[in-house]
């Protein structure tokens, strides 16, 4: 979509946790809190040989029973091109905005998540620069002003890059 508004949204992705495995490691606390607080808070039978006082096992359920799994809901990777620049947001921790004449090449790549940058989230790693990612292992490099390298992890590469490029031979318009 193409505007003559200077802030229009040119390109919008919004991607979400959805690995199964960090999920399993999100559902196991999880579920060990509330089974935990079922059994001791609830029905008033102590939980394990020398259990917690109520008070310390509701303290845990709040924290791994509730706000732990809506924490990760919570997390998503914002990536937006406007006229002038290209905004990340992985909610709730950082943003970021990278003004496309800092841009000198925008490419679509696959790139190694742990082997280039020793897993998923806000990463630097020598040799490759900053990533910005949540899930599998496509992305669009940026390589910046000054040779600075970043790439952000995408579903969709290849339109990123095109609205990036475009952005950057079109003018901020």
């Amino acid at each position: 979509m193409i505007s003559s508004e200077p802030n229009a949204v040119h390109y919008r992705e919004i991607q979400h946790v959805t690995q199964v495995w960090i999920w399993a490691v999100v559902l196991v606390p999880t579920a060990l809190a509330w089974w935990a607080f079922v059994q001791q808070v609830l029905l008033s039978r102590p939980f394990g040989n020398n259990p917690a006082p109520d008070v310390a096992v509701v303290v845990i359920w709040a924290v791994l029973g509730l706000e732990f799994p809506l924490l990760i809901l919570a997390v998503n990777l914002r990536t937006e091109v406007r006229g002038d620049a290209v905004r990340l947001r992985f909610f709730p921790l950082w943003s970021r905005t990278i003004s496309v004449s800092d841009i000198q090449e925008c490419k679509p790549r696959t790139y190694s998540p742990i082997g280039e940058y020793w897993g998923w989230g806000i990463r630097w790693t020598p040799g490759h620069g900053w990533a910005y990612t949540i899930k599998g292992s496509r992305g669009v490099q940026l390589t910046l002003a000054g040779g600075k390298r970043l790439l952000i992890g995408s579903n969709h590469p290849e339109e990123l890059a095109e609205a990036i490029n475009a952005r950057r031979t079109s003018g901020p318009n």
